[in-house]
């Protein structure tokens, strides 16, 4: 099984044949290592709404004829425009047949397009679990004290967690957030896409290694870890 970092919040896990991919913002990704026709899914992963999460969901579900996973109401949306789409909502979880979808929450916002913005539900995180691994993408969020719960009530082999602040929890409050969850290990995102977010991800992980003893992974965009 393969992970993939894309840039930013993107990612792509392949489980044989099994291809998710979660938040792909490859077009207008100044991060992305490859275009939108590279990237390949039987299901699509969309933790909110914001142009830098929802991406290039349309274009690559109908090259694909994949499957949107999301809130209730980007489910919606993505059915009108055409693509097949499986609805949810936090707090649910549902077996996928080959992997199992649970929907965290987290604390941001989600709207899609402007003058006036659409709202698009609550954002969520998700806990992947497939071929016995559980892979929690937190999404858009801020620190939240039921991250312990959800470290309490799963194992969570890798957390992928955004380090960038301003539009999100920073590599502070990240640190409580691992210390909370209790992940195998660690894995930071959501950062240096621009100047707003920058961050010293070897610094994070220099921290969160020497408070915690997680080892912290650092993917630059395009590379791969086997998991």
């Amino acid at each position: 099984m393969q992970l993939k970092f894309l840039g930013h919040a993107a990612f792509l896990l392949e489980a044989g044949e099994v291809r998710l991919a979660v938040d792909p913002f490859i077009t207008d990704n100044p991060a992305a290592p490859c275009s939108v026709n590279d990237v390949n899914a039987g299901w699509i992963l969309i933790t909110h709404g914001h142009f830098d999460h929802f991406g290039d969901t349309l274009e690559i579900a109908a090259k694909n004829s994949a499957t949107v996973i999301s809130v209730a109401e980007i489910a919606k949306y993505c059915a009108d425009k055409g693509v097949q789409a499986h609805g949810m909502h936090i707090g649910g979880s549902h077996d996928f047949g080959k992997f199992t979808v649970k929907l965290t929450m987290a604390l941001h916002g989600s709207s899609i397009g402007s003058s006036p913005a659409q709202y698009l539900g609550n954002p969520c995180g998700f806990l992947i679990t497939i071929n016995g691994k559980t892979i929690y993408h937190a999404g858009d969020t801020g620190l939240f004290g039921d991250m312990e719960l959800i470290g309490r009530l799963h194992v969570i082999d890798y957390a992928l967690l955004p380090i960038g602040d301003n539009f999100t929890m920073g590599p502070r409050d990240a640190l409580e957030a691992v210390r909370m969850l209790r992940p195998k290990k660690v894995i930071p995102m959501h950062y240096n896409t621009w100047e707003l977010i920058n961050q010293n991800p070897k610094q994070f992980q220099e921290t969160v290694e020497r408070e915690t003893g997680i080892p912290v992974i650092i993917l630059q965009p395009g590379e791969s870890i086997n998991i």
